[in-house]
């Protein structure tokens, strides 16, 4: 409950992208509007991949269906940042359709097997 009216940001280097006003936290996700600012017309594709392919996984969970959704992710984590209200997150989990995005994030680092 504590997190609800915080305001994250999506960033790509020093451009914001757009913001995340949170409403709704039902650990470990949070969700909330998205607020985009210009420059994440260009950046809006990978999400929209993304979560076409994050409901495939939903009926097929092969390893060539979790690969490419794996590669499209790689894809948004590489360009960008997600920012909390008290500094960069280490690495988030971040879906985004029609203004509304829920994501989870973690301080460290994950590794990765």
């Amino acid at each position: 409950m504590g997190r609800i009216g915080e305001v994250w940001q999506l960033r790509r280097g020093d451009e914001v992208l757009g913001e995340i006003t949170v409403t709704d936290a039902d650990f470990p996700w949070l969700g909330g509007c998205f607020a985009a600012r210009p420059g994440f017309a260009e950046v809006a594709p990978l999400f929209a991949e993304e979560v076409a392919l994050a409901t495939v996984l939903e009926d097929d969970d092969s390893a060539a269906a979790v690969e490419a959704w794996e590669t499209a992710y790689d894809r948004i984590t590489t360009l960008m940042t997600l920012v909390a209200p008290s500094g960069p997150v280490a690495e988030f989990l971040l879906h985004m359709g029609a203004g509304e995005c829920w994501f989870r994030w973690s301080d460290e680092p994950l590794t990765r097997e």
